[in-house]
């Protein structure tokens, strides 16, 4: 039920160290102007709806069935929210979890610990969040990651993300650190739309250069009151990691980057995601190495699905191992990239089989959750297939009425 694409053994070490712990669930959410760009996701119909979808999964991830919604899930192209695969999980194996406010335009029906964001504007901006606001947010992710790691005795914490858009701010990320993601990364569409992302891509970083030789204070921080403990690394990199997310990122991003630098001092950490959480370990690797930050290498590994891994119009195994190589290079090892192998072929829903046609494939930790399935009470594909099409069919008789 988990394979393991690369870094083998690092990723069989890692598996076997924590096969029957009990994990922890987390979920930062946040919101990128990206996402209402036109065509630009399928998670959500249209752009109004796509406001919604991380409010929405986010509620249903903590009530579940159990009440109606205040935010019902958004409809989609086609297919069904992955939330339904990560409630599941955490319903059936009583997982504790934890949501994260990292920065959303609207407040969810749910309790949730806001971290002190602010949504992202459009990355084509070259200027997408305040610097202070990012260095918030990476302190806010250090001191969280500590503060959960304090409750885990042997075990591992599931960071999970929803951020409609974000797998362009990813590849936004990944260029910026010198690594050649484009037409590499994912969507939730069936045929990813590589063009559209670069072309939004290029003109951010393009302004956030030209913002750097024109406008100094905005890439060095200058003339902002802004946080001393993360200064611009001397000598510096490729590109200041801090002003990076600044430019063309989104507030999950370096929010999960603290948290997982934090954690993985003292636990393990299932980065849940495809190309978002490959984004945030180079994002991790990076920050590390220019703020001085110790961390753990060896207890983080990417855990996502097999539509993400496989998928024939993306190169997620070789963006992973592009990845690695860059992390090499500032004196860090690869990451490990694990998906679960569960298969919608044989549901009888239409909506869950529409991921075997590529739609959706990810999201709110779908992969993470399902591969700490098997990990902690060794569930097999009917388990996992009974429990998700239980919330579904829910999910129908509510809509139905």
């Amino acid at each position: 039920m988990i394979r393991i694409y690369t870094q083998i053994e690092q990723g069989k070490a890692w598996t076997a160290r924590y096969r029957s712990c009990s994990p922890v669930f987390a979920c930062v959410l946040g919101f990128t102007e990206t996402g209402l760009i036109p065509g630009i996701s399928a998670a959500g119909l249209t752009p109004e709806d796509r406001k919604y979808t991380a409010i929405a999964d986010a509620e249903f991830l903590y009530y579940g069935t159990g009440r109606k919604p205040q935010y019902p899930l958004p409809p989609l192209t086609a297919g069904a929210s992955p939330v339904l695969i990560s409630r599941a999980v955490v319903e059936a194996l009583n997982i504790p979890i934890y949501l994260f406010n990292a920065g959303l335009p609207l407040l969810p029906a749910i309790p949730m610990i806001d971290l002190g964001g602010t949504p992202a504007r459009c990355l084509s901006h070259g200027h997408a969040l305040e610097l202070a606001t990012v260095q918030h947010l990476l302190e806010q992710g250090l001191l969280w990651g500590e503060r959960l790691a304090a409750n885990i005795q042997k075990g591992y914490v599931i960071l999970s993300e929803c951020v409609v858009g974000g797998t362009t701010t990813a590849l936004a990320i990944l260029t910026g650190l010198g690594i050649n993601a484009v037409g590499k990364v994912n969507s939730s569409h069936p045929v990813c739309n590589h063009e559209q992302k670069w072309a939004l891509v290029q003109a951010g970083l393009e302004k956030m250069r030209q913002g750097a030789m024109g406008n100094g204070h905005r890439a060095s921080g200058k003339g902002k009151k802004t946080n001393s403990q993360f200064p611009i690394p001397n000598p510096p990199l490729l590109v200041a990691p801090l002003q990076l997310v600044a430019a063309v990122g989104d507030p999950m991003q370096v929010s999960v980057a603290g948290m997982a630098i934090a954690l993985s001092r003292s636990c393990g950490v299932l980065l849940a995601g495809g190309t978002q959480m490959l984004a945030v370990y180079a994002l991790i690797n990076a920050i590390a190495t220019a703020y001085a930050l110790s961390w753990r290498p060896e207890e983080v590994v990417v855990g996502t699905t097999r539509w993400v891994a496989e998928d024939p119009t993306g190169s997620t195994v070789e963006l992973a191992q592009l990845v690695g190589r860059s992390c090499i290079n500032l004196g860090g090892i690869p990451v490990p990239l694990l998906a679960t192998q569960l298969s919608f072929a044989d549901s009888r829903y239409p909506q869950l089989q529409a991921y075997e046609q590529g739609f959706v494939k990810e999201g709110m930790g779908a992969g993470g959750a399902s591969i700490a399935a098997h990990l902690y009470k060794d569930w097999q594909q009917h388990q996992l297939l009974e429990a998700v099409e239980a919330q579904i069919e829910w999910l129908l008789s509510i809509n139905s009425h």
